[in-house]
């Protein structure tokens, strides 16, 4: 079968640091011939057999030079080497490959793609694993990435030991020349760490990694953790004195955007990951102390969110005589974003099934029961204050009720994948928003008929901030003694949809979970004659009630951004004509 080549650009070559592997390399520079690159392979002080062997095996690779340490010196030490001697080489970038054959060969071109379009970054593999892994390897690497994103105060390393990446060799090289680097097993985290402290950031690209059953380990099981544990300790105090830098730094890539639909969520897909893994494995207490440090970081470095907070707080504490379950020392923002964390938990207690229904304080809980064995299909009025997936563990758990939920899909794009991954059965569906029209109607209204759910939020504008401050796009309501923008297109579709309106909340104002349902309307009408005012009638009624249940729980708001000032969005793709559809 012939090899078809891969346009490598020059300047690149491999490094693989090689110890023991003789009965994989062969597989691995077979897997990497179709790059036509120089590959430089470091012997790491092999057994005088597998020396051999790796010569034989070298001889049949024209493109392959051989270096070998006169001893093993780890793995560390292998790459260092090579880098090096590919910069004496004059080659600018070094792609290390691990001679076990773990990696997908496959990924390389997406990697020197990236490089190309960062030519300043490192380019690294980030492992998607099959269920050959060995679990303790993933609490291990789940424990590594926590320490660093202390170290770094961000989470933009997704991950810190793949052995597939990258290196630009100037930068690297310099660096290795400057600081002492773990040879061993704490090389590929500490080069990175320190590569990010110096302004290099790491590019990520999926990779897919195996374990093979016959599969050999260098892992020192003792020596390789306390060598981690020191570079760790090391890292950690070298951190301190770059606080105000790295948070500086950080800050300049936070807060670029200004509306809420234009800022992406701040949760790193790989960080709600490791949250939910350290739930599963030791329960929410663990994940709680975890979550700490986490909230503290986002509350520092979210200058916008934290004065949008302190904005909303201020306002709430006006209201204060009508806020019954909440002391009025708990209403600072820190508390604010620590709620906002603690609902993550519960969030993910939901998806693992571990809040019941007898979990849940709810005067409308018969309500909710007897819509359920009805199979009747209603429209739930949802918003951004407090936790809509209670609603979700609630239809879940009584007679697997669908929900199919309207969402802003690209900031809800991350939750959903880890609800999928969580919990391959989940009942909710979610319909991205902006691609609403006659068609999504139509699909809403029949599952309506087949007795499912269809969740709308109606506190939010959408995301285009170029157009006018009167774009029509939005009703004017007083929300907490200010107007405040309102969307219209929930309140059309409802009233297009005919079916029955309720709003529901899941609030915590005491630790305790309270959900509230209540009828908002048997069918939603916008009549021909004085539509707008009916209209704003409506979003009015809406409003007071949100009023009403915010000041029950305030810190369940999670509209971190300022409510009360539009970003002149453009109005939602709904083109459903509801004179149309009341004829």
């Amino acid at each position: 079968m012939s090899v078809i080549p891969f346009p490598t650009p020059k300047h690149y070559c491999f490094v693989i640091p090689c110890y023991n592997h003789s009965k994989t390399l062969s597989c691995v520079l077979k897997n990497i011939e179709s790059y036509r690159l120089e590959c430089i392979l470091v012997d790491d002080g092999s057994a005088a057999h597998v020396a051999l062997e790796l010569e034989q095996i070298v001889s049949q690779f024209h493109w392959v030079t051989l270096i070998r340490l006169a001893t093993n010196q780890g793995k560390g030490e292998a790459v260092m080497t090579g880098l090096k001697h590919a910069l004496s080489l004059g080659y600018k970038y070094a792609i290390q490959i691990d001679a076990d054959g773990q990696h997908d060969t496959k990924a390389i071109s997406q990697l020197i793609t990236q490089s190309e379009n960062h030519p300043n970054a490192l380019i690294s593999g980030c492992p998607v694993y099959d269920k050959s892994v060995p679990k303790h390897r993933l609490i291990a690497r789940y424990i590594t990435h926590f320490w660093v994103w202390v170290e770094t105060l961000s989470f933009s390393l997704k991950d810190s030991m793949c052995g597939l990446r990258i290196y630009p060799l100037q930068q690297s090289c310099h660096l290795i020349q400057q600081c002492k680097i773990g040879k061993r097993m704490d090389f590929d985290t500490e080069i990175m760490v320190r590569l990010y402290w110096q302004g290099i950031p790491s590019i990520f690209v999926p990779t897919h990694v195996t374990y093979p059953k016959d599969g050999i380990s260098h892992f020192r099981a003792l020596k390789d953790n306390l060598l981690i544990t020191r570079m760790h300790t090391r890292l950690f105090f070298g951190m301190l004195p770059r606080i105000p830098l790295l948070i500086k730094r950080n800050l300049s890539e936070n807060n670029q955007q200004l509306h809420w639909s234009q800022t992406e969520e701040r949760k790193g897909l790989f960080g709600i990951r490791l949250i939910l893994k350290l739930y599963q494995l030791f329960g929410r207490n663990v994940a709680q102390y975890i979550m700490l440090p986490v909230i503290t970081y986002f509350w520092l470095t979210g200058k916008k969110q934290r004065q949008a907070s302190k904005l909303y707080l201020q306002t709430v504490k006006s209201y204060y005589e009508k806020i019954p379950l909440v002391d009025k020392k708990q209403l600072t923002t820190f508390r604010h974003f620590q709620r906002f964390g603690d609902s993550l938990l519960d969030k993910l207690a939901s998806w693992q099934g571990d809040i019941k229904l007898d979990d849940i304080y709810s005067t409308s809980k018969q309500e909710f029961i007897d819509i359920i064995e009805q199979k009747q299909g209603i429209i739930l009025l949802c918003s951004h204050l407090g936790d809509i997936e209670m609603c979700r563990a609630i239809a879940e758990l009584s007679h697997n009720i669908k929900i199919n939920a309207l969402v802003f899909k690209k900031n809800a794009a991350r939750f959903n994948q880890i609800l999928q991954e969580v919990n391959q059965a989940s009942v909710i569906n979610l319909i991205e928003v902006d691609t609403l029209g006659p068609d999504t109607a139509i699909l809403l209204k029949q599952k309506l008929e087949l007795g499912e759910w269809v969740a709308i939020v109606g506190d939010r504008t959408s995301n285009n901030p170029y157009h006018r401050s009167q774009d029509n796009s939005v009703i004017w309501a007083d929300f907490l003694g200010k107007p405040a923008p309102f969307p219209k297109g929930p309140f059309i579709l409802s009233s297009a949809l005919g079916f029955p309106v309720y709003l529901v909340w899941g609030l915590k104002p005491n630790g305790r979970f309270q959900v509230y349902l209540e009828l908002f309307t048997d069918k939603l009408v916008l009549p021909r004659k004085n539509r707008h005012s009916e209209l704003e009638l409506i979003v009015q009624k809406y409003a007071n009630r949100l009023e009403h249940y915010c000041l029950i729980s305030p810190l369940d708001w999670f509209n971190f951004y300022d409510f009360w000032h539009f970003n002149q969005p453009k109005q939602i793709n709904l083109t459903i004509d509801s004179e149309k559809h009341e004829q």
